[in-house]
């Protein structure tokens, strides 16, 4: 009789105390989230309710900005790459080139808002200029005997 006092004492005191061993973990798509938690000993069931992150209107930028450009120029690979880009609210402006393989250099030039939408300007150029060499004829001439 004492051992069955002993053991519901030793339940009671774990049920009290919050000793419980983790379910497996749940994901929800809905705006709260919900986990169940089951106790070792008899279906004791805890529920706790996490909180669900989100943006505060204090994250948002109305008029976001940035700058960033980049270039590669790996003689060793022949990489030859380059890019600039701004953004200033809702309009984006920018450029990049990079060698086609083909030979030609190409230049993009690109604008992007909300009344024009995005557009884009692009130039191609050879690497090699070609370079047209003018050669004069080369006169002959008869030189006359000499007789003596």
């Amino acid at each position: 009789m004492a051992f069955k006092f002993v053991a519901l004492l030793a339940l009671i005191a774990a049920a009290s105390a919050g000793v419980v061993l983790p379910a497996a973990q749940v994901y929800h798509a809905a705006p709260a989230q919900v986990a169940t938690y089951a106790a070792p000993a008899p279906a004791v069931l805890k529920t706790v309710a996490h909180p669900v992150l989100a943006k505060s209107d204090e994250e948002y930028d109305p008029h976001p900005q940035y700058k960033y450009a980049y270039d590669v120029q790996d003689s060793l690979s022949g990489d030859s790459k380059s890019q600039v880009e701004e953004r200033d609210g809702d309009v984006v402006r920018g450029e990049y080139s990079l060698i086609d393989s083909d030979g030609f250099k190409r230049t993009v030039q690109y604008t992007a808002d909300p009344i024009n939408g995005f557009n884009a300007v692009v130039n191609r150029e050879p690497l090699v200029k070609t370079v047209v060499k003018t050669v004069a004829p080369v006169a002959t001439y008869a030189v006359p005997a000499y007789h003596h």
